[in-house]
């Protein structure tokens, strides 16, 4: 994966520069470390599985994909017919997926080489949308009238949708969209489904692809530009200067790195900065299956944190209903604030409590770079984020991601290694205007955009035959039975479904098939449209460090070389705030400041953040020494009243907190007057 072997390359020399590691507790240096995590990328995160290109090849398969991007930006500025543009948008992204992924994964990859059959499948898909693209007009007069011709395109044209999304996302939301599919055949003649599903704006062509078109393309732009001006590894390096020192250091710098990062998969933000924080913990003493769940819990957390957060957050906007109330994302980023920052709270602090159990140190001072010093020298890669967190609050989502952008570029131009744009001078040529980056990045959004595209193409076959065929009515009064009407009952069994659903379905296709089916059951049963929301969106996000199938975490522990299993269950453990706070938010919405005033905000904040501290105490079995098992579940009691809004349980919560802490210090003291 070229963009990746880049990324890693000077991230790794830079470590080197400063002696942070140079093997790792089995004697890797830092070129296998590479291959390695090269090798986990492929096997754990579809995107790594390309193809290889070379010479000419390479260079007209990257010229197709700055295309793309470009493309997508003219859409938003010169937009045309709703259906014109959204077909030509997946159309492309179709045709790309071939000339990107092949038909299966591993095995010997050749140069150069696409097979006879994915050229087929490629034209076949492209030209069904291309017919739909240039007679738009036609199709949408005649409506439900599809000749033949029309009819067979469009089932073409779904088919090669659902193949190129096997090849880039995976077989189990194929299976899903199949069966749904399969229904809707039953309920409907095949003219009328290939009319919903191919030709209407509620298919294929629906609100997920809107969104990708309108505002992720945009977004996922705007995040490799970020990579290429340096700022991932800024932000390692500033963690490092924060926290690299404290007790169990490196594992620190795993979670605030995270939480810093633009997220992207789950999967490749675990390789990605994994591969660096994991030699580091397992070099600082934390077990490989500790250190491969950290950086897991911390990775897949990336998708919950403002500013940017996941792609279904952009979808989020779309879905979301209040009254009284224009739905942004700034509204929605702003609600999801303090969930974010209790779910890496409790991974920090259970991080170092397990230091401090295990007597883990950190790095060595000498070893880390200075805070400002660093800050004066790189901060001003932070004001692209700056500037988005504003826009996003003041204008559109496309200006804040296309202003951001551009700032990006400009401040990338302080230093000569942040350019995105160089000026070289040779003896031979003069001066040489350098747009690599600028393509590299270019490129790198297009093909991330891949996998979301594909995905939101093939949610919208869901949402769609949910919304046309009534099934979803169904589903709603099946599980409103089910629960006998008992919030608290829905909430368990939706949280099943979405953790099912994710350990095979991406998240954003995840999301848009609970918005669609279970959000619509919670906001029946009382629970605010922004609540029952980001509950269906944080359980989507959690399959992927949910045993059995916890992908992030079985990367975390090929990196690691540790037990995949145990990882997935110690990054659950990790990540219990993503299990908790979703119930809490949707019985109280008061968590997602729906109904409540600045200072119930101020102590909600307050008494969480206590409350997510006893919870990891409870959790880690330690403060101050061992916690005996009374004490533990004290403890935990006492977390879970003080992170549920309200006075009686904050008070009884704080007590009982209290209790615990001052029995251990009196503990603490004791043993040391004894000593």
């Amino acid at each position: 994966m070229p963009e990746f072997e880049k990324k890693y390359k000077k991230t790794s020399h830079e470590l080197h520069d400063e002696e942070l590691i140079a093997k790792d507790d089995f004697g890797e240096t830092a070129e296998e470390i590479e291959k390695n995590a090269t090798a986990v990328l492929e096997k754990y995160d579809r995107e790594a599985n390309v193809r290889v290109y070379k010479g000419i090849s390479r260079r007209i398969v990257r010229v197709l994909f700055v295309l793309f991007s470009l493309y997508s930006v003219f859409l938003l500025f010169y937009p045309g017919e709703i259906r014109m543009e959204r077909a030509s948008f997946v159309g492309l992204i179709v045709l790309l997926v071939f000339v990107n992924f092949p038909a299966t994964r591993g095995g010997p990859k050749k140069v150069n080489f696409i097979p006879w059959y994915d050229i087929i499948l490629m034209g076949l898909g492209f030209v069904s949308y291309l017919y739909f693209v240039i007679n738009y007009r036609a199709i949408i007069n005649r409506g439900i009238m599809l000749t033949p011709l029309e009819v067979w395109l469009g089932v073409i044209g779904i088919l090669v949708t659902l193949e190129a999304c096997r090849r880039a996302v995976g077989l189990p939301i194929v299976i899903v969209a199949s069966l749904f599919i399969v229904y809707a055949m039953t309920q409907k003649s095949l003219r009328m489904n290939v009319y919903n599903l191919f030709y209407t704006a509620d298919g294929i062509i629906g609100t997920p692809i809107r969104a990708c078109l309108n505002f992720i393309v945009l977004f996922v732009i705007f995040g490799a530009f970020l990579e290429k001006t340096g700022i991932t590894q800024f932000f390692i390096e500033l963690a490092n200067s924060i926290a690299g020192a404290s007790s169990g250091g490196p594992a620190k710098v795993a979670v605030i790195s995270s939480a810093l990062m633009v997220s992207g998969s789950s999967v490749g933000n675990t390789v990605t900065t994994g591969s660096v924080t994991i030699p580091m913990m397992k070099k600082t003493g934390y077990k490989p299956e500790f250190a491969g769940a950290v950086e897991a819990a911390a990775s897949t957390g990336g998708q919950i944190m403002p500013p940017i957060m996941g792609a279904a957050a952009f979808l989020m906007v779309e879905y979301v209903t209040m009254p009284d109330t224009i739905v942004t994302y700034g509204y929605i980023a702003l609600r999801a604030i303090l969930p974010a920052v209790l779910y890496f709270a409790g991974i920090f602090m259970m991080v170092h409590l397990e230091a401090r159990k295990n007597g883990l140190t950190g790095i060595a001072r000498e070893k880390l770079p200075k805070f400002w010093p660093l800050f004066l020298r790189k901060g001003f890669l932070l004001l692209p984020l700056v500037a988005l967190v504003y826009f996003l609050m003041t204008r559109t989502m496309a200006f804040a991601a296309i202003a951001a952008t551009c700032l990006a570029m400009a401040v990338s131009m302080v230093y000569k290694e942040t350019r995105i744009i160089r000026i070289n001078y040779t003896d031979e040529n003069g001066y040489r205007i350098d747009f690599s980056r600028f393509f590299d990045a270019l490129e790198s959004g297009a093909k991330s955009t891949l996998t979301v595209g594909v995905a939101c193409a093939v949610a919208g076959i869901i949402a769609c035959v949910i919304t046309t065929t009534g099934i979803g009515s169904s589903l709603i009064s099946i599980i409103i039975g089910a629960s006998g009407g008992y919030k608290i009952v829905a909430l368990f069994l939706t949280m099943l479904t979405c953790i099912i659903l994710g350990m095979g379905v991406p998240t954003t296709a995840n999301y848009v098939i609970m918005a669609t089916t279970c959000a619509p059951v919670l906001i029946r049963m009382g629970i605010p449209s922004i609540a029952a929301h980001m509950f269906v969106f944080y359980f989507g996000i959690v399959a992927d460090i949910t045993p059995p199938v916890a992908l992030a975490a079985y990367a975390g522990a090929a990196i690691a070389h540790g037990s995949p299993m145990k990882t997935g269950v110690n990054a659950t453990k990790l990540a219990i705030a993503a299990f908790i706070v979703p119930y809490i938010l949707a019985l109280n919405p008061a968590m997602v400041f729906v109904d409540t005033t600045v200072l119930e905000v101020i102590a909600i904040v307050i008494t969480s953040l206590v409350g997510m501290f006893a919870l990891s105490m409870a959790l880690e079995g330690y403060f101050h020494g061992p916690l005996q098992a009374l004490l533990r579940i004290v403890a935990a009691a006492g977390g879970l009243m003080l992170i549920y809004p309200g006075i009686v349980t904050d008070l009884v919560g704080l007590v009982l907190v209290g209790v615990v802490i001052a029995v251990q210090i009196l503990k603490a003291k004791k043993a040391a007057a004894a000593a």
